[in-house]
């Protein structure tokens, strides 16, 4: 039996409230979207499709090597956008301007250190993105507009998560494996 896993980097609830707060009066609005809960929402670093129960453990140790070499960083999030692009939205997300070369080189270290213990790795080009919601593909340039209203969100990373996802009939469904602080 294997598990679907993921490393990412979470949002203080005060993030998530504001982002939430905005978001809240305009959901109505998108119907046709598949909202992300705000309880889950997350800057993916390496997402692990098919980890066996026996790789856990070694994949946790070396997490924790990766953590103990990377110092805390700021992040912003600001700046909505879409994939695959504008014109033919499935996902709606607001980017990182801000500490995205930091967050970029975290997850390459995940990536490495997953793989250096034989558990693989989704090879997906790495783009920095909160996923806000999802949908068929349809023009977004509208919502774009709306979401670039978000107010601009930053904090200090300071630890990193390894995440247990189960896929549920209403979405996904997320567990915590394990918190892993940054070197101060």
């Amino acid at each position: 039996m294997s598990d679907r896993l993921f490393v990412a980097v979470v949002p203080p609830r005060s993030v998530v409230d504001a982002i939430d707060d905005f978001l809240e009066p305009r959901r109505d609005a998108g119907t046709a979207f598949r909202w992300t809960e705000p309880e889950g929402w997350h800057l993916t670093c390496a997402f692990l499709p098919a980890v066996e129960s026996s790789r856990i453990e070694p994949l946790e140790e070396v997490l924790e090597g990766v953590a103990g070499r990377t110092r805390p960083f700021a992040v912003q999030l600001a700046g909505a956008g879409a994939f695959p692009d504008a014109d033919r939205a499935k996902a709606l997300w607001l980017g990182v301007p801000e500490g995205s070369e930091d967050l970029a080189r975290l997850a390459r270290r995940c990536r490495n250190a997953a793989v250096s213990c034989g558990v693989v790795v989704d090879g997906g080009r790495f783009h920095p993105h909160l996923t806000l919601a999802r949908t068929r593909p349809f023009a977004a340039r509208r919502w774009l507009t709306i979401l670039d209203a978000i107010p601009e969100q930053a904090w200090g990373v300071e630890e990193f998560v390894l995440v247990r996802s189960r896929l549920l009939a209403g979405g996904a469904g997320y567990e915590t494996l394990r918190r892993f602080p940054l070197a101060g």
